[in-house]
C-alpha cells in the first residue's frame, strides 16, 4: 500500500494528493508556475516496470524511503528509462508481466509515455502540445542532464571530469573565425572540441604549441647571442665595420710604395754625391796606370830596338822609322785612355746629377704610415666575422621580436577567460576561471566543503534554466543528516522538483512529500 505522509503537519494523503500546508513551505515552487523554472512534471504514472506494480504522482518532490526491495530505485530508474529510454537492468518490465507502461507530463505541454511489450517492440509518444515531435530522443537529451539523474555521481568525479562539465556549462558564443580574430590564425595542437575555456588553457599551458615554440626560439636566440658575444671578444673595442671596410688599404700601401722609391733614390744620391770623389780617385789611378803601362810597354820595345840595332844593323832604316811613329801611338792610346776616362766621369755625373735632387732631402719616416697599414689590414681581417655578428644580431632581434609576439598571445589566451566570464552566461554563483581551473569562491571543486560541494552538484545538474527542472537523488542515506537537508533546501531554493531514494528500516515503501 503506498501513501503519502506530509514532512510538516505527518497527515497521510492519497496518492497523488497535496497537503496544503505545504503552500507556505515551496514558494519558489509556486514561482516557478509562473513561468521562473518553465518545464515542472506535473504528472507521473508507472505501471509494472521493474519492481512496480503501480505509483503515481503529481510531481511534487518527494522522498521514497524503505527497506531495499520496496521499489525506491525503480522509480527512479523507470523515470530515467522514459528520458533516456536506456536502463541499466536487464529486466524492464515487473516479473510475471507482458506489458508495463511510465508516462511523464510537464507543464510545457510535453508528454513522455513509453511502454516496453514482451515479444513485440517497445510503444513510445513523446508529444508537444498534443503533436508528435519529430527525432523524439534527440528532443530529450537537449531538456535535461545526465547529471541530472544522479547528481550525486558528480561528487564522485576526478577533478579532471569535475572540471571539464564545470567549464562546459559557461555558454559563450565562440568558433573558429573568432580564435582566428584573437590570435591572427588558429593555433595548432590544440583539442577545439573542448570548452572555449580549456581551448584557452591548452594555449596558454607549458605543453601548448605557443609556449613549446617560444621556447625554441629562445634557446636559438639565447645561442646566436652567445656567438654575437664570442665573436664581440675578438674585435677591437670600438671597431667600426663600415669605417674599415671603406678603408683602402691599397692607396696607403702605393703611398708607402711611392715614399720608399723616393727614399730609395735619395740615398743613391747620398751615396752617389759621397763617393763622387772616391770614384774620380779610382778613374785617375785607372788612368796613371794604364799610362804608366804604356810607358814600360814603350820604354821596354825602346830598349829591345836599341839592342837590336846593333844586332841588326841592316834593320835600323825600319827601325828608326818606326821609333818616329812611337809618339804618335802613344798620343793616340793617351788620348783614348783620356777619352774613356772623360766619358766614364760624364756617365757618372749624369747620374749623380739624376739624383742631385733628393741630395738635401729629409728621409720621410714610414714608421707611422706603415702601422697604419698594419692597422687597417688587422681591422679589414675582422669585417666577415662583425658581418656575421650583425647578422646574428638580426636574427636574435626578429627571435625576440617572434618570441614576443608568442608572449602576447600566450598572455592573451592568459586573459581572455577573464573577458569571458565578463559576458559568458555563467550559471553557478561565484565561478571563476584560473590557468584553466574553475574556482567557487576562489577555491578549486576539492578544497570546497561538503555543503559546498552539494550545492555545486545542484548548479551543475540544472544547466539548462528551460529544460526539465528536476533531478533523482538515490542513496541520501549515504549523506549525513546535515548535509541531506542542505541538499534538499537548495533544490526548494532553486525552485526544483526531486525524487530522493533514503533506505531504512520500513518494511512498506514510504511516500514523503518535501
Amino acid at each position: 500500500m503506498y501513501y503519502n505522509v506530509c514532512e510538516n503537519c505527518e497527515s497521510h494523503l492519497d496518492p497523488g494528493e497535496s497537503c496544503t500546508c505545504m503552500d507556505n513551505y515551496m514558494p519558489t515552487l509556486k514561482n516557478t508556475e509562473k513561468g521562473t523554472r518553465s518545464m515542472r512534471i506535473t504528472k507521473l504514472a508507472i505501471k509494472n516496470l521493474y519492481g512496480i506494480s503501480e505509483y503515481a504522482s503529481n510531481g511534487a518532490s518527494v522522498e521514497l524511503s524503505g527497506q531495499n526491495g520496496v521499489g525506491k530505485t525503480s522509480v527512479i530508474d523507470a523515470i530515467r528509462y522514459a528520458l533516456t529510454n536506456k536502463s541499466d537492468r536487464d529486466y524492464i518490465l515487473k516479473n510475471g508481466e507482458k506489458e508495463g507502461e511510465i508516462f511523464i507530463e510537464t507543464s510545457t505541454g510535453l508528454s513522455i509515455r513509453r511502454k516496453p511489450r514482451e515479444g513485440q517492440a517497445d510503444y513510445k509518444s513523446i508529444k508537444k502540445d498534443g503533436a508528435e515531435i519529430q527525432s523524439p530522443e534527440t528532443f530529450l537529451k537537449d531538456i535535461f542532464t545526465e547529471l541530472q539523474l544522479s547528481p550525486i555521481e558528480f561528487m564522485n568525479m576526478n577533478k579532471t571530469d569535475q572540471n571539464r562539465i564545470i567549464l562546459n556549462m559557461i555558454k559563450f558564443d565562440w568558433d573558429m573565425n573568432w580564435v582566428k580574430e584573437q590570435f591572427g590564425e588558429i593555433p595548432p595542437d590544440v583539442n577545439y572540441e573542448q570548452n572555449i575555456l580549456s581551448v584557452l588553457n591548452e594555449i596558454q599551458s607549458e605543453g601548448g604549441f605557443y609556449y613549446r615554440k617560444r621556447q625554441d626560439i629562445n634557446r636559438e636566440r639565447r645561442n646566436k647571442q652567445s656567438f654575437i658575444e664570442d665573436i664581440g671578444e675578438t674585435l677591437p673595442a670600438g671597431y667600426e665595420a663600415d669605417k674599415w671596410e671603406n678603408e683602402s688599404l691599397s692607396g696607403v700601401y702605393t703611398e708607402i710604395e711611392t715614399i720608399r722609391l723616393e727614399n730609395s733614390r735619395i740615398e743613391k744620391a747620398k751615396q752617389l754625391i759621397e763617393n763622387r770623389n772616391n770614384k774620380v780617385r779610382k778613374f785617375d789611378a785607372d788612368r796613371e796606370i794604364a799610362i804608366s803601362a804604356i810607358e814600360k810597354e814603350i820604354s821596354a820595345r825602346d830598349n829591345q830596338i836599341t839592342n837590336e840595332v846593333i844586332r841588326l844593323t841592316e834593320q835600323i832604316k825600319a827601325l828608326q822609322t818606326e821609333q818616329h811613329t812611337l809618339s804618335e801611338k802613344k798620343a793616340d792610346k793617351v788620348a783614348l785612355v783620356e777619352e774613356q776616362y772623360k766619358a766614364a766621369v760624364a756617365k757618372y755625373d749624369a747620374e749623380v746629377e739624376e739624383y742631385r735632387e733628393y741630395e738635401e732631402k729629409e728621409y720621410t719616416d714610414l714608421t707611422k704610415l706603415t702601422e697604419k697599414a698594419v692597422t687597417i689590414e688587422e681591422m679589414k681581417s675582422h669585417i666577415n666575422e662583425y658581418r656575421r655578428m650583425a647578422t646574428l644580431a638580426n636574427e636574435v632581434e626578429e627571435l625576440q621580436t617572434e618570441s614576443n609576439g608568442l608572449t602576447d598571445k600566450i598572455e592573451r589566451a592568459r586573459t581572455l577567460p577573464g573577458t569571458i566570464l565578463e559576458t559568458a552566461n555563467i550559471p553557478v554563483e561565484n565561478l571563476t576561471v584560473e590557468n584553466g581551473i574553475p574556482l567557487i569562491n576562489g577555491l578549486p571543486i576539492s578544497n570546497l566543503s561538503e555543503g559546498e560541494k552539494l550545492d555545486l552538484c545542484i548548479d551543475v545538474a540544472i544547466q539548462n534554466p528551460k529544460g526539465l527542472q528536476m533531478i533523482l537523488i538515490d542513496g541520501v542515506e549515504k549523506l549525513a543528516t546535515k548535509l541531506r537537508e542542505q541538499l534538499y533546501q537548495k533544490c526548494k531554493e532553486k525552485g526544483l522538483q526531486f525524487i530522493a531514494t533514503r533506505t531504512t528500516d520500513d518494511e512498506d515503501l514510504t511516500v514523503v512529500e518535501l
